[in-house]
């Protein structure tokens, strides 16, 4: 029966879960089972039949179902009218003894914004993909269910598509024919970790370790599927035998398939037995050594997940920190050790705890591992999806792996991952894990590590030319302290452990002294006046790179507290940049420069001149990189989007090389061709013309980063309004936004910088993954204090929680 309610009520005016909610829901449920069918071979809408069982010791409780069109419901073989609100089917009537069985058949949209079943049209050979996408609140835009983390269940999925597309899903194909595919019972999962993935993919698929494995990618990118295989196929077998060799619990799914898929917003999802990725992964041309590296991580990242996070699962979202934490150490240990990645912590530093630095620096930061009750609800939860629940919850379990020692934490991970196989777990559970696994107090650092906001500061102080450290706050620290000479050769390391008592160290009497040089904690440095001085001088003389990505991470944050000016950091820039001979600390540190330093702390009116000293180093970058390509690369997609020599651009796009023997990347011809539109030097016909060129759905999102750049009034005003159209997808508003906002057009963006103030509250409330998008296409120039003015106005009136979080984080950035 449908529903009497207005079935098209937007999603967002239904209220997410609340913790309350689940606790009470999750009380009197149990045993809960799906059979769910579901029928891709509509257009615009899907067909979803969920059929559910379970045990219920009240007669009433509710299944979320988002924007379905149509409803009908039968409740243990009775058809009931459905007391449908748009977000929810209320159940009556149930059994308290028995079994029920509950089936609800909804006819649902297919969206474009990469929550629920996602549709995307390939633009380079016409191919449509459909996906569905879940993960938090977006199970029930697939089909009706309990959509809460510990209330886990079986599901038996079958699948009606195009008989001409391959259908992916969490279990083991079953039985294929004619378009119908029927998987095999997954074991007990939540419902936010359903997958399934329909669509002509290009595959390779293989045995390994007596399980079926297969890597997935669209069609039109068989090519660069077809260049990776090998890697893709020895990274996973490699972290795959890695994780056998760690983990005690045996791999508990029945297969193992990846999917590089079109439109996903999170850079992968760790769907059991059915990883997904977003395609970007699986990049044009060719691979640079920096992505590699980065996609094994997230390679083994997603894998760590199938034990710690889908087999043993967090009970409510507060927890969520602790699965993606140990996720991200994991996929740095992993992709090292197993797969073979070196020095893989030189990206943690140059990227990822930079992220964790700023999130902690703001009014918003909370602890690592908050209370329950500090996540009332879905909606909250969304908002600590952020640097301090990845990096810094990362960066503490490598703190809390190195204080424990190596044996004692794994044997406390495995026995915590025995326990809870198939369940669900908190923080506690797992410190009571490693508490039996260890003599040391575990509960004691977890109290100071986890349920306090903020970071310590690690000082150098001097008596006489002996180095002291000296701590700033309430925490242990166990970490490796670096000495040099005064030539920054390496005489000596040292493990140390600081707390409330300074720690001498007299045996590096009169050296330069890097504390944290392993990158171990998660601390401020304070160097003193003479070591900061050589190092500031030396910096690319270093021979370690990790202890160099220590002091590029510190000076940037330095620079975020007002310690270090954004001219002195540009002028560290300018004088080392250029002689780094890694390529992950070269992007690293230019997207700081880029993406904080100068829309943050250098003044609209001297933009133009900060971006023309990235510009100049990056030319002296590429000219000192020599035969080595991937610095070349690295440094040519900086110069790219910096360079004011309109000449230079357009040779490397009539050429398609930056020099003999470095080609020009597709990303990075893109970047040329926004900035070349940008400086005026790209017209709507040009920029055309690249796009034809180019055919693909990247092409596309780059021609509108291009006519969004173009600085004129006209142009702008076609940005801003695609931007506001109703049916603008995740990529393109990204596109449009990352085009709109160019550091050195801050005169000409005013009036913008109030209507997006004005006008993204009421795009907030189109879903919960848009809301991150709005937040995200904050004005990415420097503000002057009108400007800052109206952003507090702004906030101080009713703004959907996901972006009050994310202007709150914007506010105190520029403060």
């Amino acid at each position: 029966m449908r529903a009497r309610a207005d079935l098209r009520r937007r999603t967002l005016e239904v209220v997410s879960l609340t913790l309350d909610e689940a606790r009470t829901r999750a009380g009197v449920l149990s045993s809960v089972s799906y059979f769910l069918d579901l029928d891709l071979t509509g257009l615009e809408t899907f067909r979803s039949h969920a059929r559910l069982r379970f045990r219920s010791s009240a007669p009433e409780t509710f299944l979320e179902l988002k924007g379905a069109l149509s409803v009908s419901l039968l409740v243990n073989g009775e058809v009931v009218e459905a007391a449908y609100d748009g977000g929810r089917v209320s159940l009556a009537g149930l059994s308290t003894e028995a079994v029920n069985e509950v089936e609800v058949t909804a006819t649902l949209p297919y969206t474009t914004d990469g929550d629920g079943m996602h549709t995307f049209t390939d633009p380079a050979d016409g191919s449509r993909y459909v996906a569905a996408y879940l993960g938090m609140d977006n199970a029930s835009k697939v089909f009706a269910c309990f959509d809460q983390n510990d209330l886990k269940a079986s599901f038996a999925v079958s699948v009606t598509a195009d008989p001409a597309v391959t259908v992916l899903a969490n279990g083991a194909v079953v039985s294929h024919e004619a378009g119908r595919w029927v998987f095999a019972t997954t074991p007990p999962i939540p419902p936010a970790l359903l997958v399934v993935a329909a669509g002509p993919w290009h595959s390779v698929r293989w045995t390994h370790a007596g399980l079926d494995f297969g890597w997935h990618a669209r069609h039109s990118l068989a090519a660069e599927l077809e260049r990776d295989a090998a890697e893709l196929r020895r990274t996973t077998e490699a972290c795959f035998d890695h994780y056998a060799d760690l983990i005690d619990e045996p791999y508990p799914f029945d297969s193992y398939d990846q999917v590089f898929v079109p439109g996903l917003n999170w850079g992968a999802q760790e769907m059991p037995g059915c990883v997904t990725y977003r395609d970007e992964l699986l990049p044009r041309g060719a691979i640079t050594d920096t992505q590699r590296a980065i996609r094994a991580v997230i390679i083994a990242h997603e894998m760590s997940h199938m034990w710690f996070g889908d087999s043993m699962t967090m009970t409510w979202w507060e927890d969520t920190w602790l699965q993606e934490s140990f996720a991200d150490y994991m996929g740095y240990r992993v992709a090292e050790a197993g797969a073979g990645f070196a020095d893989l912590r030189v990206e943690v530093e140059v990227r990822s705890k930079p992220w964790g630095y700023r999130s902690d620096a703001r009014r918003s930061t909370h602890p690592v591992a908050p209370l329950a009750d500090d996540v009332p609800d879905v909606d909250t939860a969304a908002t600590i999806f952020d640097g301090i629940s990845y990096a810094k919850g990362g960066a503490c379990l490598v703190q809390l792996a190195f204080w424990l020692g190596d044996e004692e934490f794994m044997a406390g991970v495995n026995r915590h991952l025995t326990r809870f196989r198939f369940g669900n777990a908190t923080l506690a559970d797992f410190v009571e894990s490693l508490a039996a696994s260890s003599s040391k107090d575990v509960r004691g650092w977890v109290d100071a590590w986890l349920r306090r906001p903020g970071f310590d500061t690690m000082s150098v102080r001097r008596d006489g030319d002996v180095p002291v450290l000296e701590r700033e706050g309430s925490r242990p620290h166990a970490f490796t302290v670096a000495a040099y000479d005064s030539s920054l050769r390496l005489v000596g390391r040292k493990r140390v452990e600081l707390g409330a008592e300074p720690v001498p160290l007299p045996e590096f009497a009169g050296l330069v002294v890097v504390p944290n040089a392993g990158g171990e904690t998660f601390a401020a440095l304070r160097l003193d006046a003479g070591s900061w001085a050589a190092l500031s001088g030396g910096l690319s003389r270093l021979e370690d790179p990790l202890v160099r990505a220590v002091l590029w991470s510190s000076a940037a944050r330095r620079v975020r507290s007002r310690e270090l000016s954004a001219d002195d950091f540009l002028d560290l820039v300018e004088a080392h940049l250029p002689e780094e001979t890694r390529a992950d600390i070269i992007e690293g540190v230019l997207s700081e420069a880029r993406s904080v330093v100068i829309p943050q702390r250098v003044p609209a009116s001297r933009a133009a001149g900060a971006v023309a000293r990235v510009a100049a180093a990056a030319a002296a970058g590429l000219k000192a990189s020599g035969d080595d390509e991937q610095r070349a690369l690295a440094w040519a997609a900086a110069l790219a989007a910096t360079s004011a020599d309109a000449g230079l651009l357009r040779g490397w796009l009539e050429t398609d090389k930056v020099a003999v023997g470095v080609p020009l990347l597709p990303t990075t011809r893109w970047e040329a061709v926004v900035r070349l539109a940008s400086l005026g030097e790209a017209d709507a016909r040009f920029i055309a013309a690249e796009r034809d060129r180019d055919g693909t759905v990247e092409g596309d999102l780059g021609a509108l980063r291009a006519l969004a750049a173009r600085p004129s009034t006209t142009a702008k005003d076609a940005a801003w309004e695609a931007m506001l159209a109703p049916g603008v997808d995740n990529r393109r508003f990204d596109a449009l936004a990352s085009g709109m906002w160019i550091a050195e057009q801050a005169h000409l963006l005013r009036p913008y910088v109030a209507a997006y103030l004005a006008e993204a509250p009421a795009l907030a409330t189109r879903g919960q993954a848009f809301a991150l998008e709005v937040g995200r296409a904050f004005p990415r120039i420097a503000l002057d204090s009108e400007q800052l003015d109206g952003l507090r106005a702004a906030l101080a009136d009713g703004v959907p929680t996901i972006l009050r979080r994310s202007w709150e984080d914007h506010f105190d950035d520029r403060e």
